[in-house]
């Protein structure tokens, strides 16, 4: 092949490259889907982000991603995610793969405990959340497999006058089998210790021991009295399981 034609071949590979490492996002993902918009998409397809990310007419703040490309030649995606400047705050590496499996390592999270966020929490619960997980990987929308520790601050029951329920943590060793978490309190009204068990039904199964404090309000004290009669230690044992 001649000089000239090599060179010629040389620069049509280098601006393919060049194209399609700073292909703008906003020429191939669109600003708007079925259940979530995003305010402006910038910066590039492999480095860029989503400002003001809202799903199903909720306000996220802003999503950022830096993909991975290599991890394509193994037929999974892969990305940091960062969400900043909203209600919720994230920042971990999430990987997507064939049959619906979803990973994700290095996860932080914050984010109040607010039914327009979380569908699946009680109406008349809130508080925050703060998640730190060294591995979290799903299996068609089921948790399979988690690491790491979930605490719940200042939760509160509102279905009247707010009633303070206190802080509490769960913490996940990871390994085979179903997820299953240390719980216990950290502080407040109710001294609490069990177990969480999450199951594939998708729910869960939670047991364990609680009792009122010293100055505990009279409505949760109260409320105890329905699970039967304490041990030696005033403490009462419960179990409770659903699905989501």
């Amino acid at each position: 092949m001649k000089r000239p034609l090599w060179i010629a071949l040389l620069g049509v590979i280098a601006f393919v490259a060049i194209l399609l490492a700073r292909l703008p996002a906003a020429w191939i993902l669109p600003a708007r889907g079925a259940q979530w918009s995003c305010a402006s998409i910038d910066g590039s397809l492999w480095s860029g982000g989503c400002s003001g990310l809202t799903v199903s007419n909720t306000p996220f703040g802003d999503l950022s991603w830096d993909l991975r490309p290599q991890r394509l030649f193994s037929a999974r995606a892969a990305a940091h995610l960062t969400l900043a400047h909203g209600p919720a705050a994230a920042d971990g590496d999430v990987e997507a793969g064939l049959g619906g499996r979803i990973s994700a390592r290095n996860l932080t999270a914050d984010f109040p405990l607010d039914p327009r966020l979380v569908s699946a929490l009680p109406a008349n619960l809130h508080g925050r959340a703060h998640c730190d997980l060294a591995r979290i990987e799903l299996r068609r929308g089921v948790i399979s497999e988690l690491q790491g520790r979930i605490e719940v601050r200042n939760l509160e029951e509102r279905s009247g006058s707010a009633t303070a329920l206190g802080s509490y943590v769960a913490t996940f060793p990871g390994g085979s089998g179903d997820p299953v978490a240390t719980l216990r309190d950290l502080d407040g009204p109710l001294a609490l210790e069990g177990t969480l068990r999450l199951t594939p039904a998708p729910g869960f199964e939670l047991e364990g021991v609680i009792a009122a404090r010293r100055g505990a309000p009279p409505e949760l004290v109260n409320s105890l009295r329905f699970l039967g009669s304490p041990d030696a230690t005033g403490r009462r044992p419960f179990s409770l399981s659903g699905t989501f």
